[in-house]
């Protein structure tokens, strides 16, 4: 799915809005319209953790993690696109892969059987 031409928090909220509700993982890739813009852009970018690219088509890959897991937060990747957009850096997202219905894996071993409870009660949502 390649977007262009809009806002990219814009995009971004759309490509979320479109998955299930129970993606765990996104990656999306990234291209900046004006590559001299990519130092200026660079520093909005580590906010998220993004990935650079040494030789590639794209600039930067995106890890987004939905309720768990080793990557930025959804809320945190639509922070970092805004501030792109608000200074004027036009690019576009592509996703490259989206993972769901997987579940957190948490040490249970020796706690209390109400931890255990609260823990299903809030991933359950």
């Amino acid at each position: 799915m390649d977007t262009k031409r809009q806002g990219l928090t814009d995009t971004f909220e759309r490509i979320v809005d479109s998955l299930p509700d129970d993606w765990t993982d996104l990656e999306l890739d990234l291209r900046i319209a004006d590559e001299s813009r990519y130092v200026e852009a660079a520093v909005y970018m580590v906010t998220c953790n993004a990935q650079p690219y040494s030789h590639h088509d794209w600039h930067w890959r995106l890890r987004v993690a939905h309720r768990f897991g080793h990557a930025a937060s959804a809320p945190t990747v639509h922070g970092t696109l805004r501030l792109l957009d608000e200074a004027g850096v036009e690019g576009e997202l592509a996703v490259r892969q989206v993972r769901s219905g997987r579940v957190e894996v948490k040490q249970m071993w020796g706690r209390p059987q109400s931890v255990r409870e609260e823990f299903r009660r809030l991933r359950a949502q």
